[in-house]
C-alpha cells in the first residue's frame, strides 16, 4: 500500500492507496506524527509514501516519514516525473497542477489532456499527446470573485454560489451571481473551444471543490475526477520507485 499527503494552503489530504485502488482519504486541518500513526494504525501495510506540500512543515513530520516508511518521496522540481515537463519555471509551479497532470496522464496516456482544477483558484493545464507539459493558465476561484466584488468595491455585498441563475441578472443580486458564474462559465468553455482550434482531439477534466458544481453547467463535454492529485502523486511514487 502507499500513503499520498497533499498539503494545501488551509486543508492537509492524506489517501490511501492500494493496487492502484484509492481506498481511503483522510482530512484534516494540519499534518503531525499523530494523524500520520493514525492513518497507520488502520493500514499497517503502508510501505511507501509521497508528500506535496506547499507551506513549510515541522520537521519532526519530515524525520518521521523518513525513519518510519520503506520508501519517502517529497515532490520537488527535482521529482522525476513520467511526462515531459516543459514549463520553464519549474521552481514556482505548483505541485497540486503537477500532481492533477501526471494523474490526467495517467488515466488518459498519449492524448491531448485539458486539465481544470476549481479550487481556490482556477487553474488549466494541458499535457499533450506526447506527453509533454505545456503549461497553462491561473484565475480566480469562484469565492474568490465573490470575496473581490465585495471587497473592493463600497456597496456589493459577498453573495455565495448559487445553482439557480440567469443570463441576464434583473436585479444587483442576479447581477452578481449571473455575472460570476456565467463569467467562469464562458471562461472554461472558451478555452476548451480555443484548443479545440490548435488540437485535433481534446479531453477535458475538472477537479478540485466546484467541479461538481459546474459539471453538468458547461456547454462542452466534460469528465469530472475528484481523485486526480491522488492518482497523479501514486503515479509519482511509483515511477520513483
Amino acid at each position: 500500500m502507499n500513503l499520498t499527503i497533499d498539503i494545501g494552503n488551509t486543508r492537509t489530504k492524506l489517501a490511501v492507496i492500494g493496487n492502484s485502488d484509492l481506498m481511503e482519504v483522510f482530512i484534516e486541518e494540519d499534518i503531525s506524527t499523530s494523524v500520520i500513526q493514525e492513518v497507520l494504525h488502520k493500514y499497517p501495510l503502508i510501505k511507501k509514501v509521497i508528500l506535496s506540500t506547499v507551506r513549510k512543515i515541522d520537521t519532526t513530520v519530515y524525520t518521521y516519514l523518513k525513519s518510519t516508511f520503506g520508501y519517502f518521496v517529497e515532490l520537488n522540481e527535482f521529482t522525476k516525473l513520467p511526462i515531459e515537463n516543459l514549463y520553464k519555471t519549474k521552481n514556482t509551479l505548483g505541485k497540486d497542477r503537477l500532481a492533477a497532470v501526471v494523474g490526467a496522464n495517467n488515466i488518459f496516456p498519449n492524448m491531448n489532456v485539458l486539465v481544470i482544477d476549481m479550487g481556490t483558484a482556477i487553474t488549466y493545464d494541458f499535457i499533450n499527446e506526447n506527453n509533454q507539459f505545456l503549461g497553462g493558465n491561473i484565475s480566480p476561484g469562484l469565492e474568490m470573485r465573490y470575496k473581490a466584488l465585495n471587497h473592493f468595491t463600497r456597496q456589493l455585498h459577498q453573495f455565495q454560489k448559487e445553482n439557480d441563475f440567469e443570463l441576464i441578472g434583473d436585479n444587483t443580486k442576479g447581477a452578481i451571481v449571473s455575472g460570476v458564474q456565467n463569467g467562469i462559465i464562458f471562461e472554461i468553455d472558451g478555452y476548451i473551444n480555443e484548443l479545440k482550434i490548435k488540437f485535433d482531439e481534446i479531453i477535458t477534466i475538472l477537479t478540485g471543490g466546484d467541479a461538481i458544481f459546474f459539471d453538468k453547467k458547461l456547454k462542452n463535454t466534460i469528465f469530472v475526477n475528484s481523485n486526480l492529485n491522488f492518482i497523479g502523486l501514486n503515479r509519482i511514487l511509483e515511477y520513483n520507485t
